[in-house]
């Protein structure tokens, strides 16, 4: 054994603290390093630059809901792969592989509570969930949102987050569109409010149907909203479009909305709305 081998093993090493990996969190705007439990209390918005993060339809519900209390209306069931669709992998791979990182059935869930002592159905759109992206599940499941709502005789709620149309699911996720529309108009037909709040990012198909169709339009402070990309945009028309385009602050400016709410000030909000636009109950 050499002298540095018996140097070596006659130091007292301290053994490697292991520090989690969940503890920080990166703001996805400005690059700075937040506690994990500041962002949360925070309602995952950046105390330092208050970009609002992504978050999944429990922390949704939990925020929004009075108390935090609520009920998960059922998903309903759908043909999973109806075109037994393969690219890279299988779809119902990329299904199952969603599922057991978001614990979701599909990328919109619904629930039943109280928004300021009012009831309330609302949907909540997962972009952990395959980009959002709109398919059979997800259309039947606003479908299954607005019904319940007709069925409460309140208003229904949907936060739209999605990348667009599910390309898996070819033209029968395009027929979603219209489907949606349609509960939409019965929701109309039933004098019941229909409030939209559009939050980051809001694209594709899910813009085209029902992310525009509210009685009320409403979106979180920077959140992306569009239908196609800038990119595919500025090639289209060969030119260069302004600063802050398809962003929620540029397009209340330009009457695309009725106005861009802060996610600590949405219960409120919506409970003030709701309050307004509810149908005359009877005792």
């Amino acid at each position: 054994m050499s002298w540095i081998d018996r140097v070596r093993q006659s130091i007292p090493f301290i053994a490697k603290r292991e520090t989690p990996d969940n503890l920080w969190h990166k703001c996805r705007e400005c690059g700075q390093m937040i506690f994990v439990k500041e962002y949360e209390e925070n309602l995952n918005v950046c105390p330092k630059c208050d970009h609002h993060g992504r978050i999944g339809p429990k922390a949704r519900f939990e925020q929004l809901f009075d108390g935090g209390r609520y009920q998960q209306l059922p998903t309903p069931a759908v043909r999973e792969d109806p075109l037994k669709f393969r690219d890279s992998k299988r779809y119902t791979d990329r299904i199952k592989a969603a599922r057991a990182d978001t614990a979701e059935p599909d990328a919109l869930l619904n629930a039943r509570g109280t928004i300021a002592g009012k009831p309330a159905i609302v949907g909540v759109q997962d972009f952990k969930f395959m980009g959002g992206s709109m398919g059979l599940a997800v259309g039947a499941a606003f479908v299954a949102g607005a019904r319940a709502a007709i069925s409460d005789n309140c208003p229904y709620i949907i936060f739209t987050a999605a990348g667009g149309a599910r390309m898996q699911e070819g033209i029968l996720s395009l027929m979603q569109m219209p489907k949606t529309t349609v509960a939409i108009a019965q929701l109309r037909e039933a004098g019941l409010p229909y409030i939209v709040v559009m939050t980051d990012p809001t694209t594709g198909g899910v813009t085209a149907s029902y992310a525009m169709l509210g009685d009320v339009q409403i979106a979180e402070p920077g959140a992306l909203i569009g239908f196609a990309g800038q990119r595919v945009i500025e090639s289209t028309i060969r030119e260069k479009l302004p600063e802050g385009f398809q962003r929620a602050e540029y397009l209340l400016d330009h009457g695309m909305l009725d106005m861009v709410v802060h996610r600590r000030d949405l219960p409120e909000t919506l409970g003030r709305l709701v309050n307004y636009l509810e149908p005359a109950r009877t005792a």
